[in-house]
């Protein structure tokens, strides 16, 4: 079990932006393998789909965030609560993977499956050490570390 505060917004966002890096460089590698191994390997594509991502998710990341800050009003996280806040985040992120990826790639078939069914393993395993990653850094910190106090 890990104690935690509330989160304040700024932190929410700032997790966010670093889970959308981890998640993104995974989408666009899993794109680039799944394109690759059917024979029209696009590197355009794989970055098209990984720039529509980075910020539709990173909205509704943020609003997940949220919500879970009032699931875990305790103030402490269990190792199972952390696997049931993944579960519910790859349920959302996996079903928007294979919207935006069969948009872009103009087919909502096997490929887009494919990367959804791919993405769904790898971010299971990193949204999940992201998650215990940021429950050890000190809240305080991070607001610090972006707005320093001034000694007046």
């Amino acid at each position: 079990m890990t104690a935690i505060r509330k989160e304040s917004h700024l932190r929410s966002i700032i997790k966010g932006i670093s889970w959308r890096i981890v998640a993104t460089s995974d989408t666009i590698l899993v794109v680039l393998l799944i394109t690759c191994l059917s024979g029209n390997c696009s590197i355009e594509d794989a970055l098209k789909i990984g720039f529509i991502e980075f910020f539709i998710k990173l909205a509704v990341y943020y609003f997940h965030e949220r919500v879970w800050q009032h699931v875990l009003k305790d103030g402490v996280v269990t190792k199972k609560e952390t696997l049931y806040k993944t579960m519910s985040w790859r349920l959302i992120a996996t079903t928007m993977t294979f919207i935006i990826s069969g948009a872009i790639l103009d087919v909502f078939g096997e490929i887009a499956l494919y990367i959804a069914i791919i993405e769904l393993f790898s971010k299971f395993i990193l949204y999940y050490l992201h998650e215990r990653i940021w429950l050890k850094l000190p809240l305080g910190k991070i607001r610090n570390f972006f707005f320093p106090k001034r000694n007046h």
